[in-house]
């Protein structure tokens, strides 16, 4: 066993070496902050000024002031200008930069000039982003490409404190191949692509297994790039430590030691169950420092480590006592490598299994760890506080976070009066609220939350939502219109007034049922009149812009309409079944059909909506026929079926996306519709079970089949959706 003070100093030689390397080339390279405009506003790269705000304080400031025909930008780091420059380009040339890579930025011909100086600081240090799902329900297949636009989006949002935990897979090979697994062992016990969150998290292993030697050498590659560029522009990436997931494999090399089988998880059968380490094992410190020591190698380090145990699963005992020293020993074995270190811990397990997580076993983990060397996420603070249940985690510094999003479900949700209000008492009653952040589980169809939350960061106290909202309006139709800000008030009074919800679906992507909405995961509940929804859309139309966030705009509102009016068509085929009226059922089951066509038009308007592109960047990472196949497939499983065909979170990751929309979802609901038109034809009572069998085995075949479906854009969105509004009429529908 290699003893604990060799792994420190070769990595303090390596940060060393690190440090020195990076120090060189920020003297040989450009200006970051420059390359940052040369990537989002070419053509006016010579109007923008860059210059440092010496400040006192340690707070996060910019400046932005117009001199001639110049526009000067200052800040106390790189961050704080990105955030300059966008609050320009948001506020003055009304110019929304998304956060995909294929979407277009509309910009001004002439910059418009700054009336005054404008001066905002940060009211937190600490801007946090992602989730670990976000790496499986949106990035798996992100190339370079796709990570540069990403974190430009991040810096001109100020975030500060981005998860940063792509590549690890190939780290993790290189440890267990120093303990003797073999090849086919350790890429075994990896997920595919899409589920490593999952895997990272402990829920899983070997679902979607052996992950290709290609992946792990791609994926190394790209973290580099990835964490090179976010230190650049003002970043703090925060890395992963080892918190004693280990492969089962394992055991064979260290017979005895104290490596426990977890609880089941998500419905996986026992042979996907992870294997953990128990941290009072001398072996656990040993992994930790292996790990991190290679991992500084690559990737170096900014002395802040996500690491989750027990997340979803259960601990090998409850007593406070075990948690207190499963806690103090994780972080104790990445001091022993990183005296520097702060741990950086979810808090979701505490909300979403709080039966579990009484507050004295929150107290003992949390406390068994220094003072202000644990920070945690509060996870999902729009609809939960757990500060509010712990006694502000008993002193223990916390993120406020903004969650927003499961699954990549594309449903309209967000609560932005209820998120202003949280957002300033918390900062009103807490000292040890040190950030403000988001943990959406995927890039989803609200980005009015998003900018919204980051944006409450720089705001001078209480913020006017109507006025912000009216801002919002402008900015993404590029100038003033006065029907689209009256399409933004209703969405702002009568739609975004919830938060997203674990299964949210419109009743189109799920399972097909006569009542209901088939699982869990797919519930269609709204708290809103869809007339209203149907209103805001029409005012959107009333004067179209060519500002592609407005015609995203359409699209996304359009595709919501459709999929709520959707739940009415389906209950008037039900009543038509049980009346037994044969030509009503058929007519009923027509229009329901009818509407899967025209939202899957609508859909393929926008990039990101378009399921042809998520599986063809799936495949691109193939070096060969059979990798290509594989990638596919773990893309299709992932969206549709999650798992297995008949496990529970089937539907999980529903989206409505063009494609998936029409080959997925409408040949289930035109199966469904069949059978149910077959049985009233014989008159017999629809078989519900032998429906569910096939539409089980189609799920699955669905998963490997080879058809392929558009991976650009067609048609446009306002002259689709002026049809379908014509089409669809006053839609009556609570």
């Amino acid at each position: 066993m290699i003893k604990k003070y060799s792994y420190s100093i070769l990595f303090s030689l390596v940060l060393f070496l690190n440090y020195n390397c990076k120090k060189e080339e920020s003297i040989q390279s450009d200006n970051p902050i420059n390359n940052l405009v040369q990537r989002i506003a070419p053509s006016f790269a010579e109007s923008f000024v860059f210059e440092e705000l010496k400040t006192t304080g340690g707070k996060d400031v910019f400046e932005i002031e117009s001199k001639g025909k110049k526009v000067y930008i200052r800040g106390n780091n790189y961050n704080s200008m990105a955030v300059g420059l966008n609050c320009y380009l948001k506020d003055y040339c009304n110019t929304y930069v998304s956060w995909y890579a294929n979407d277009t930025i509309h910009l001004p011909k002439v910059l418009p000039v700054v009336p005054q100086k404008v001066t905002k600081s940060a009211r937190v240090k600490n801007r946090f982003f992602l989730n670990y799902c976000t790496f499986g329900y949106t990035m798996p297949w992100w190339q370079w490409k796709d990570w540069e636009r990403f974190i430009d989006w991040m810096a001109l949002n100020g975030v500060t404190m981005p998860l940063a935990i792509t590549g690890q897979e190939a780290i993790w090979y290189e440890v267990w191949k120093e303990y003797g697994l073999s090849d086919e062992q350790i890429r075994l016990y990896f997920t595919g692509p899409a589920h490593l969150p999952w895997h990272r998290m402990s829920n899983l292993d070997k679902w979607g297994g052996p992950l290709p030697q290609s992946w792990l050498t791609h994926q190394k590659e790209l973290q580099r790039s990835i964490v090179k560029r976010e230190r650049e522009l003002g970043m703090t990436p925060v890395l992963p430590a080892f918190a004693g997931h280990v492969p089962e494999a394992l055991k064979t090399v260290y017979p005895e030691a104290k490596i426990n089988q977890l609880s089941s998880w998500g419905g996986f059968k026992d042979a996907y169950r992870t294997f953990f380490l128990d941290p009072l094992d001398p072996v656990f410190k040993e992994v930790q420092h292996k790990f991190l020591t290679k991992q500084a190698e690559l990737y170096g380090t900014d002395h802040i480590y996500g690491a989750d145990p027990f997340n979803e699963v259960h601990p090998p005992s409850w007593e406070p006592e075990y948690l207190a020293t499963v806690s103090n020993t994780i972080y104790s074995s990445i001091t022993d490598i990183d005296p520097e270190a702060t741990w950086l811990q979810m808090s979701w397990i505490f909300y979403f299994e709080r039966d579990h997580w009484t507050n004295e076993r929150i107290e003992a983990m949390v406390k068994a760890v220094p003072q202000d060397k644990m920070m945690l996420l509060d996870y999902y603070c729009e609809n939960k506080e757990v500060w509010k249940m712990t006694d502000s985690f008993f002193d223990q510094p916390f993120i406020w976070c903004y969650l927003g999003n499961f699954g990549g479900n594309t449903m309209l949700a967000g609560n932005i009066d209820t998120v202003e209000e949280r957002i300033e008492n918390a900062l009103k009653n807490n000292t040890n609220m040190w950030g403000i952040g988001s943990t959406l589980e995927a890039l989803d169809v609200n980005p009015v939350m998003y900018e919204y939350v980051f944006e409450k960061v720089w705001a001078d106290g209480v913020t006017n939502t109507d006025v912000w909202i009216q801002n919002w309006a402008d900015l993404r139709y590029g100038s003033k219109d006065e029907s689209n800000q009256k399409a933004w008030e209703l969405l702002h009074h009568k739609i975004y007034k919830d938060p997203a919800r674990l299964g949210q679906a419109t009743l189109t992507n799920a399972r097909p049922t006569l009542t209901g909405s088939g699982n869990w995961t797919t519930d269609p509940t709204i708290n809103y009149n869809n007339t209203d929804l149907f209103k805001a859309w029409q005012l959107l139309l009333e004067n179209p812009s060519d500002t592609p966030s407005y015609q995203y705009d359409v699209a996304n509102v359009g595709r919501q309409v459709l999929g709520n009016h959707f739940t009415k068509l389906r209950d008037e085929f039900t009543n038509s079944y049980e009346a037994k009226d044969l030509k009503l059922l058929k007519a009923n089951g027509q229009k329901m059909l009818e509407l899967f066509d025209d939202l899957d038009k609508l859909l393929a308007t926008q990039s990101s909506f378009l399921v042809g592109k998520w599986l063809e960047d799936a495949k691109a990472f193939g070096l060969n026929e059979e990798e290509k196949k594989y990638y596919e497939h773990n893309a299709r499983n992932i969206i549709t079926t999650w798992g297995t065909a008949a496990q529970s979170l089937n539907d999980y990751a529903n989206r409505s996306w063009a494609g998936l929309t029409k080959g997925f979802y409408k040949e289930r609901w035109k199966m469904f519709i069949n059978d149910v038109i077959k049985a009233v034809e014989n008159n017999k009572v629809f078989d519900k079970k032998a429906f569910y069998d096939k539409v089980t085995q189609f799920e699955w075949d669905w998963t490997q089949e080879k058809e392929v479906y558009t991976s650009t854009p067609q048609g446009n969105a306002t002259e689709i959706a002026k049809k379908l509004i014509l089409k669809y009429g006053e839609i009556k529908y609570k």
